[in-house]
């Protein structure tokens, strides 16, 4: 048998004894009114009676509604029917050896019937019988009335309960599930309550059958002392009526305990605290109540002939109650004063969808996971949020129009240590920062290598390696870039803001920077919008200059330029190749900073006959061959490279009609090249060509 328990399953061990144990427990229960047991045996099993009585008191007091007990019905049987073996256990010792002295039945009823009752068994008689009224005629007799009423009322409702989780369901309001476990609970209820109203039977009949079994353990006694034993009247009622009042005590103790929790689960009202906290709410917590009554005390206490001790300091107990209750009262509503929250309305069950429903997407956001949370947190002096701020300010310093507002969140889906940048709601950017770690960036030249986790930047891409602080000042002195974590988020959120300017600038931004502009320049402004072009038309101009990087900071050339050319045409792709004619002085200073020389790749005479035969006169829908384009874009991409391996930026100088083209062409592919027209050149800059491109058709 052992060998077959063995190769079970541990899960399914677990199920078999789980499933044992009420059996195994009843049959014992039940052995003990058959099977004679030694005193000893009896001491631990009357300490584990009262263990368990103590234990279903405190899960009753701390259980929130009536189901967190279910089982308590039948535990008020097991626990009754033990009570009930333990007498007839204890009876039978009582008689057989109560003639040797007062511990013949154990130390526990030796105790019981000794020294809680002074060893005087009319007082203990006294005493065992006022237990039992008080269980029997308030505590249990109360008890059912409550769980019989519950019943009753629970059943009546029953019908109307189930047809309001239907119309929640018909009404999409649950799911299939949810109204599975709501039907389960409101059935589970209504057994419980009736369950509880017969199970209140049991203790009712355990007090009646503990009267009885005091009464026949005392006329037995007698007999069987002075009868079998020759004991006299006397020795033969103090010996048997002291164990007996024992045993009775030490029954009805644990069956007073098991009483009052029926009665505490029965009569609570199911709330989400606990009895105890109910009742530091609700009494404890009204410092009126305190004061009134420390007020009526005192004055029974200075009343003649009362005693004044007792009566004073208990109000002053209560008056300092009253003051400390008052205090703690005014203190929680200056608190509530203060907070500046806006006041949570309750939400509504069966609201119908309206518009408040839709919600729009953030143009920009920032989720992290949970331990970014503090450089993002406004109340940890999150360093995040500060250089968020310096994000959208530099941004607007140096592109020309101020970012919309970075929508900061928590979001538990992601690593802890993860973040992601949402442009408009679809993910445009994800890393990782380890807080309280630096990253160490490799720039191409260092010296040495750095334990720690191997990783690319998460802007640009450069090989990295997570760092521990203490190696912070090593990775300096071997070349490397370190970086704090919340930095590494600020920088990887300024150059994907940076890459998605044209998308940010939207016609609620536009209208923004016109009416700026018109503090300045109003009548500059009413000429162009609405009176040449209209505003989609000038988003779209100002997009396609964002899009290849070149910032609008100076609008009034750009509003000066449209308001010249746009009489002659309406086409957004030929106004903004007329505003890069106005601005090729800050677009080459952009790329060229100082007077440096422009060094560019220029394309080879042929190539740019064939090109130009292919736009034709319609640059916007021209079109490549692919043998050609495939050796435009290798030749571009190789150009490019030696350029940055130079420490370069990397320029393709075109003509003007093949511009636009070129750029839209190589711009996914090549996206760090920056392709300009000749025109765009200022004649005070020096032009170096470091490379040429040709190509055959």
């Amino acid at each position: 048998m052992n060998a077959l328990m063995n190769r079970l399953p541990s899960f399914m061990r677990n199920i078999q004894l789980n499933g044992m144990a009420g059996p195994i427990l009843i049959i014992l229960i039940l052995g003990m009114m058959v099977l004679p047991l030694p005193a000893f045996l009896l001491d631990i099993l009357f300490t584990f009676n009262i263990a368990i009585s103590i234990m279903v008191l405190l899960v009753g007091v701390n259980s929130l509604k009536p189901l967190d007990f279910a089982s308590f019905p039948a535990v008020l049987l097991l626990t009754t029917l033990l009570r009930l073996s333990l007498n007839v256990a204890s009876a039978r010792i009582v008689l057989l050896e109560g003639h040797t002295g007062p511990d013949a039945a154990g130390k526990v009823i030796e105790a019981f019937g000794h020294f809680l009752v002074g060893g005087n068994y009319a007082v203990g008689i006294v005493v065992f019988v006022i237990l039992v009224v008080i269980n029997f005629v308030v505590i249990t007799k109360g008890a059912g009335r409550i769980a019989e009423v519950s019943a009753r009322f629970t059943l009546d409702a029953m019908p109307g309960k189930q047809m309001a989780i239907d119309a929640d369901l018909n009404a999409g309001l649950i799911g299939e599930d949810e109204a599975r476990k709501r039907r389960l609970a409101v059935s589970q209820e209504a057994d419980f309550f009736g369950s509880m109203d017969g199970a209140s039977k049991f203790v009712r009949g355990d007090a009646v059958a503990g009267i009885f079994i005091l009464v026949i353990n005392i006329v037995g006694g007698l007999v069987v002392g002075m009868v079998q034993h020759d004991l006299d009247f006397a020795t033969a009622a103090r010996n048997y009526t002291l164990l007996t009042i024992g045993d009775g005590l030490v029954a009805q103790v644990p069956s007073l305990i098991i009483s009052t929790a029926a009665g505490v689960i029965v009569s609570r009202v199911s709330t989400e605290q606990s009895i105890g906290q109910q009742l530091v709410l609700e009494i404890m917590s009204n410092p009126e109540v305190f004061g009134l009554t420390a007020f009526i005390i005192g004055l029974m206490g200075i009343i003649p002939g009362m005693p004044h001790v007792p009566f004073l300091f208990l109000a002053t107990l209560l008056g300092a109650a009253a003051y400390r209750t008052s205090q703690a009262r005014a203190k929680a509503a200056e608190a509530a004063s203060v907070e500046s929250a806006v006041p949570a309305t309750e939400p509504q069950e069966s609201a119908e969808a309206s518009w408040d429903d839709v919600t729009q997407v953030d143009v920009l956001g920032l989720e992290v996971g949970y331990r970014l949370i503090p450089l993002v947190d406004r109340n940890q002096d999150g360093e995040l949020l500060r250089r968020i701020k310096g994000i959208r300010k530099k941004f607007a310093q140096e592109i020309g129009f101020l970012a919309p507002a970075i929508h900061i969140r928590d979001n538990l889906e992601l690593r802890p240590s993860a973040y992601r940048i949402v442009l408009k709601g679809v993910e445009v950017g994800r890393g990782e920062s380890f807080s309280g770690q630096f990253l160490a960036i490799d720039p191409g030249r260092v010296s040495g290598t750095l334990p720690g986790a191997v990783t690319r930047d998460p802007a640009f891409g450069l090989p990295a390696v997570w760092i521990e602080s203490g190696l912070r000042d090593r990775a300096v002195s071997l070349g490397y870039t370190v970086v704090d974590a919340g930095t590494v988020v600020a920088t990887h959120l300024n150059h994907v803001i940076s890459q998605h300017a044209s998308e940010l600038l939207g016609r609620q931004e536009v209208q923004q920077l016109l009416d700026h502009l018109a503090k300045q320049f109003p009548k500059l402004v009413d000429e162009l919008i609405p009176k040449l072009i209209g505003l989609p038309v000038l988003q779209k101009v100002l997009q396609n200059l964002l899009s290849e990087g070149v910032h609008i900071r100076d609008m009034r050339t750009i509003v000066d330029t449209l308001t010249e050319h746009a009489v002659r045409t309406q086409n957004p792709s030929e106004l903004t190749e007329l505003v890069r004619g106005s601005l090729g002085r800050a677009i080459v200073q952009q790329i060229f900073p100082g007077t440096a020389d422009v060094q560019v790749i220029a394309l080879d005479q042929h190539l740019q006959q064939l090109l130009s035969q292919a736009v034709g006169n319609t640059p916007d829908s021209a079109s490549i061959e692919p043998g050609l384009a495939d050796t435009v874009l290798r030749e571009a991409a190789a150009a490019a490279a030696r350029q940055e391996a130079q420490g370069v930026a990397p320029v393709l100088l075109v003509p003007a009609s093949l511009r636009a083209m070129l750029s839209r062409f190589l711009r996914r592919t090549i996206p760090n090249l920056s392709v300009l027209a000749h025109n765009e050149i200022p004649d005070q800059r020096t032009l170096k060509v470091t490379a040429i491109i040709g190509g055959k058709a």
